[in-house]
């Protein structure tokens, strides 16, 4: 069976060249917190790779935080922000609606827990932050704000914020400005010195780099209290023995993706496009969410396209795909085996039950046409399958077993 991997935007394959680095130098030995030979020769790779990086980003290496991924750098930037400037009375956070887990459930939990006050910035139909919204509450919260944090590129809808513009709003009020650039690295330009954030985060896996490797790119005057207490290893605020291999592979990967990313940008947005257009065509009832390359002038990711199918589950939709030899995600989270909405769809405006039938193609440095072919030659028979499952009730598993039976 042919098999047809478009979730590259969970996590995409390593690339041959992050691969062979990774190999080379997980072959040595060395902590890099060491004073001996091979220790002075692992922190020489380290600091080599933070050199790399800030280099490719228009960074300074001293700005590059070390992280296990993207979810311990966003936890960093908005739990240490937070109490870095809780004791001076700015005790809120402000986030878009869409945010990643990775920074609403900080928010939140600095809500349940420390006494945190926060405010959601709503977003329009396509999933752009509504200036107006964002500006009338710096206005009433100026003096309480400790961190703002917008995303650059949704990880679901792929909208790309105007940060251009929501950057200079956010420091007239001298206010700290952070974004999660996960989704955008490797596709969008980013240049860290020019885009004016405080700090930003960064992982490999989704660019062709190791699992469990990433960074907070924070510039030195930002004040932040570390998350966990240890040995202080990257900048006194993130304690740890560093991953030596996996940084040094996530530095060939940024250099890779970056080299390379107006042609693949290029290569990419025909695939999407031609994808896009061939759903819209071959399936009645699907419907594109977020912004549309063609119509809307608001950017969306080259790689990205989330749909919406009328009288389906999205469940079933994946496991109808699956056994047809086709990978792709659903838009929502599944909790305790109850099927829930995107949390992005709905603050979009999407009703919950047409969110819970949204599925998500994303493609990568290893997508081809033929996998686009392929999915749209199976995908109106794997809609059809999932739509005689129904909308599930709250045992998901009963319309998957129901899809598993016709196929």
């Amino acid at each position: 069976m042919t098999s047809v991997y478009l979730d590259h935007a969970a996590t995409t394959p390593m690339s041959a060249a992050a691969l062979e680095t990774y190999l080379r130098v997980a072959s040595t030995v060395g902590n890099a917190s060491s004073q001996h030979g091979l220790g002075r020769q692992a922190r020489r790779t380290v600091e080599e790779s933070r050199e790399q990086i800030a280099q490719d980003l228009n960074a300074r290496p001293s700005e590059i935080i070390f992280t296990s991924g993207g979810t311990e750098a966003d936890n960093l930037a908005i739990k240490g922000s937070f109490w870095a400037k809780a004791p001076t009375g700015r005790r809120r956070i402000v986030i878009s609606a869409i945010e990643h887990h990775a920074v609403l459930e900080p928010a939140q939990w600095l809500s349940e827990h420390c006494g945190a006050d926060f405010n959601e910035v709503p977003v329009n139909g396509i999933g752009v932050v509504d200036a107006d919204e964002l500006r009338r509450i710096l206005d009433e919260y100026r003096d309480e704000i400790a961190i703002v944090s917008l995303m650059w590129a949704n990880n679901e809808v792929g909208t790309v914020q105007p940060l251009d513009e929501l950057v200079p709003l956010i420091h007239d009020y001298g206010l700290t400005i952070h974004s999660d650039a996960v989704q955008a690295l490797g596709t969008l330009p980013i240049d860290f010195a020019a885009c004016e954030l405080d700090a930003m985060t960064i992982g490999a896996h989704k660019i062709g780099g190791p699992v469990g490797v990433g960074a907070l790119v924070a510039r030195r005057e930002l004040p932040l209290v570390p998350v966990e207490s240890g040995g202080g290893q990257e900048r006194t605020v993130r304690s740890g023995t560093v991953d030596v291999a996996g940084i040094a592979a996530f530095a060939t990967a940024v250099r890779e993706t970056t080299a390379r990313r107006e042609d693949e940008a290029i290569r990419l947005a025909g695939l999407r496009d031609e994808l896009i257009a061939g759903v819209l065509a071959s399936v009645p009832g699907a419907s594109l969410r977020g912004p549309d390359p063609k119509t809307d002038s608001v950017g969306r990711l080259a790689a990205n396209t989330l749909f919406t199918f009328d009288g389906c589950e999205g469940d079933s939709l994946i496991f109808a795909l699956d056994s047809q030899g086709v990978c792709a995600s659903t838009g929502s989270a599944c909790q305790a085996g109850v099927p829930q909405a995107s949390h992005v769809l709905l603050a979009m405006g999407v009703d919950e039950v047409t969110a819970r039938g949204a599925l998500r193609f994303s493609l990568g440095h290893t997508s081809t046409r033929e996998d686009v072919i392929e999915l749209l030659r199976v995908l109106p028979g794997a809609v059809e399958r999932a739509r005689s499952a129904g909308i599930s009730s709250p045992r998901p598993a009963i319309a998957a077993a129901r899809v598993m039976e016709e196929v």
